[in-house]
Formats: C-alpha cells, sequence, structure tokens
C-alpha cells in the first residue's frame, strides 16, 4: 500500500512515514561508514574514502570538510549533496560572522542546516538530501557533535556511527567510550570503528579524519593518519 505514497514528499502514508525521507534514510545506510567521537579536549570525525577505480584521482574525493575555523563536515550518502550542503552552511557561517564578527556558535549553525534539510523534505520540485551529516565544533570552551538527517533532526552525540554497518560501529563504540576520554584516544578508537565495517587494507589514503578542538577545526594530513595506523594495527 505504500507504494501510493512513494512519489510525494509532502503526503503522510497511512503508517505515519514519509516514505521519501525513509528513502533517503536508505541511501545513508549504504553510504560508506563515518563515525565521530566527543572527548574531553576536541572532537574528532571519520569515514571511509574508497575510490571506484585505480585511476581515480584521490585528490578530487573529500569526505571531511571544514566549514570555518572550528567546525567541520563529515557525511555518509551522496557525495553531491554534501557538497551542496558544504556550500549552503559555509554561506550561513560567514553572513554570521559578517554580522556579528565572531564564529557562528555550532548549535546555531546545525539549527540552521537542519532548517533547510527539513525544507528540501516538504517543497515542491525538490527531494530530501540522500545524505547524513555529522557536524563537529568547538565553541565556548566546550566541543560539540551533532549528527543531522534528511528529515531535518539533529541530535548531539556523545559517539556514533553512521553509513554502511553503523550499528556494529554504534556497538564497538558503546563499549569503549568514557567521558575522560581524550583527543588522542578518540583518535584511535576512531579508526578502530572504521576497521569494524572495513574491507581490505586500511591505509592513509583511504580514510578521512579531521578534529576540532581549542586551536581550531583541521584535516589530518596523510602522514599524520600512517603515524596512528602504524600504532594500532
Amino acid at each position: 500500500m505504500s507504494e501510493r505514497y512513494n512519489f510525494s514528499i509532502t503526503t503522510f502514508s497511512p503508517s505515519g512515514k514519509l516514505m521519501q525521507i525513509e528513502y533517503a534514510l536508505m541511501a545513508v545506510e549504504a553510504g560508506a561508514p563515518s563515525v565521530g567521537i566527543k572527548a574531553s579536549n576536541g572532537v574528532v570525525i571519520a569515514a571511509e574514502k574508497k575510490h571506484k577505480s585505480i585511476l581515480s584521482d584521490e585528490a578530487s574525493v573529500s569526505k571531511v570538510e571544514p566549514i570555518n575555523n572550528y567546525t567541520g563536515f563529515v557525511y555518509s550518502g551522496m557525495g553531491p549533496d554534501f557538497r551542496l550542503l558544504v556550500s549552503k552552511a559555509r554561506k550561513i557561517a560567514e553572513e554570521y560572522y559578517l554580522t556579528y564578527h565572531e564564529p557562528i556558535p555550532t548549535p546555531r549553525l546545525v539549527q540552521q542546516v537542519g532548517f533547510t534539510m527539513q525544507q528540501y523534505s516538504h517543497s515542491r520540485q525538490v527531494r530530501p538530501f540522500g545524505v547524513s551529516l555529522l557536524i563537529a565544533g568547538w565553541n565556548q570552551d566546550r566541543p560539540y557533535l551533532f549528527q543531522c538527517d534528511p528529515s531535518g533532526a539533529y541530535f548531539p552525540w556523545k559517539a556514533t556511527a553512521l553509513g554502511k554497518n553503523y550499528i556494529n560501529g554504534k556497538t564497538f563504540l558503546e563499549k569503549r567510550y568514557n567521558d575522560e576520554l581524550e583527543l588522542e584516544d578518540a583518535i584511535h578508537n576512531a579508526i578502530l570503528t572504521l576497521k569494524e565495517s572495513f574491507d581490505g587494507k586500511m591505509t592513509e589514503y583511504n580514510i578521512e579524519i579531521g578534529i576540532s578542538n581549542k586551536d581550531g577545526f583541521r584535516k589530518l594530513l596523510p602522514e599524520e593518519i600512517k603515524d596512528y595506523l602504524s600504532a594500532i594495527l
């Protein structure tokens, strides 16, 4: 019976679901794994970055993107949708900075991005974003980690996983997480969580890691990731 509601983004099915949102979440679950962990002194986000061909340019694919000096995104789902949201988020962050002369608070940015995603869930001639975001930030001397879904709903997390085999990732994090976790340990745990669903050999070129702390947000260099992999694997 739900087939009658498959093509409408504004009509609820009898079970109370918007089917296009459900399909968008399926795109997220089929996407490459990503993970976020909040530590006592920062946040780490990481993702698997596999290439469809050995001939593809590695530098052309990015799973972790900075939004401003203190905030970064990672995703599971559809890459083109992610790029559009990154562009919109950077515009929101820049407009806030030009108005108030300070970086946008992470919760405010998440709220605005969630509002944008929610608009696409009930507007004509568009479809929901086929992507879920993990948003890492640092404001007011504390770390933040949020998840934002295709429906526009957003949640704060201590640690979570998205994408393929996300249930295994969450189970692994539940066993290893504690509130006293430091950023270095969080990076190790993020790599180990990705390894739970990783096919093949993990290298510094097929995963990406970003960290946010009091010094700002940055992506780890391949040489830094290689050092972490050497210490763990």
